[in-house]
């Protein structure tokens, strides 16, 4: 007589309700994982212009809302940004929070920091 293999329909059960409880989170988490990559290319994007170009505060401003239309970026304004001048090399800084809601009272919270430095 043969040993039965494989998984039992507890198992199965087991597995799916799992790989689907990941899966929720991961969708629930992608939306605000997007919007902070798009924040890095934008600050990448204004190191290598605005910021190294020795730009007043302003423009670096007006720079990012342009940007953040473009990126659709709605997690954070330019009135958020940090912008800081030490001679002719300026940093951005944005820190935000987004709280993403799973279910009843659960909820997960994503704490997110953007630096970026133009010489």
């Amino acid at each position: 007589m043969k040993k039965q293999r494989g998984m039992s329909i507890y198992g199965i059960l087991y597995l799916l309700i799992t790989l689907g409880f990941v899966g929720y989170i991961g969708m629930m988490v992608f939306g605000p994982m997007m919007e902070f990559m798009s924040v890095k290319k934008v600050f990448s994007s204004m190191a290598s212009q605005e910021l190294r170009d020795g730009s007043d505060v302003r423009l670096i401003r007006n720079g990012f809302d342009r940007r953040a239309t473009i990126d659709n970026i709605n997690s954070i304004k330019s009135a958020d940004l940090e912008i800081t001048k030490e001679g002719n090399e300026s940093t951005i800084t944005a820190s935000w929070t987004v709280k993403v809601p799973l279910f009843w009272i659960v909820s997960i919270v994503l704490d997110f920091n953007v630096t970026a430095t133009g010489k």
